[in-house]
């Protein structure tokens, strides 16, 4: 069950032929759990999820079901399809998950608040045990949560929704809720997040910055003076200056060449950006190599 704390949306690896390497996917997530994060959620937009195919995710959940660390995996669903939603999600809890992050459908403009709230109780009337955590992103969906709507499908699905992911950020600042969750989309805005309230993050760039990010949570939690907290805005906001999934994969390919996968439409970053990239990091002396334990 999800708990407050460090997560990433972690990024999913490829095979040369576009389709999803299972085994460099979990290694990747491993290695960041290892380096600091209290979990991953795979098959969110940061892991390609609306490219990869659902016999593919259900391939992958089977093959995560029986992990040492599955207590720390989760997962999104990535589909626009109401019904494919609601097998993904029947499929999942058959292996005994039971948290999903799950966003309103994309694609089509003009999403309301009534058929919103419509997508989730369809999907809680067809499940009633799941456990949802809200993804609130406007840019990619096309829609954005207003604290009333949230309010109203917690109101009506206590028992299912839990929790959400604000990374359109008109949340995660006033909307307060009893037992609820909220992670900011940013690490950017995990330390005022916590003071706050809220829960710790979910983040694209927590795939690798893991340990900054657990550092300035752990010493929030310790009440121990902030030292890293600058440093991890200022290396978000630089991944930011770019398209994340592009600059992530462009970033890592650096340490392994499988990186170099990435799917259509998306691409990686133009050598000259990525050269770019890696210069404002080394001004901001982030190695990803220091931040990884021994």
């Amino acid at each position: 069950m999800i708990k407050k704390g460090i997560y990433a949306a972690s990024l999913s690896v490829l095979n040369e032929n576009g389709t999803l390497n299972t085994n460099e996917t979990i290694l990747h997530a491993e290695s960041a759990i290892r380096n600091g994060l209290h979990g991953v959620f795979f098959f969110g937009s940061t892991g390609q999820s609306q490219l990869i195919s659902i016999s593919e995710k259900k391939n992958f959940i089977a093959k995560i079901a029986s992990h040492k660390l599955k207590k720390q995996f989760f997962l999104g669903t990535g589909c626009n399809s109401l019904n494919d939603n609601i097998d993904l999600v029947k499929y999942a809890m058959e292996y005994d998950f039971r948290d999903f992050l799950i966003m309103p459908p994309a694609y089509y403009k003009g999403n309301t608040d009534e058929g919103v709230f419509e997508f989730y109780n369809r999907i809680i009337a067809a499940i009633p045990k799941a456990k949802i955590i809200l993804y609130n992103f406007e840019k990619l969906s096309g829609y954005k949560f207003s604290a009333e709507t949230v309010t109203e499908l917690v109101k009506a699905f206590p028992d299912n929704i839990i929790g959400c992911k604000d990374s359109s950020y008109n949340l995660f600042e006033t909307l307060k809720l009893p037992n609820f969750f909220m992670f900011p989309g940013s690490e950017a805005k995990l330390l005022k997040g916590l003071e706050l309230g809220c829960s710790g993050c979910i983040s694209a760039v927590t795939n690798v910055t893991h340990s900054l990010a657990r550092k300035v949570f752990d010493d929030f939690e310790n009440k121990k003076k902030q030292s890293k907290n600058e440093q991890l805005i200022k290396v978000r906001e630089t991944f930011d200056q770019y398209n994340l999934i592009a600059a992530l994969h462009s970033y890592l390919s650096d340490k392994n060449e499988k990186f170099k996968n990435i799917l259509p439409p998306l691409v990686l970053l133009s050598d000259e950006k990525k050269s770019d990239l890696n210069k404002k990091l080394k001004e901001l002396n982030f190695i990803l190599e220091k931040n990884l334990a021994a």
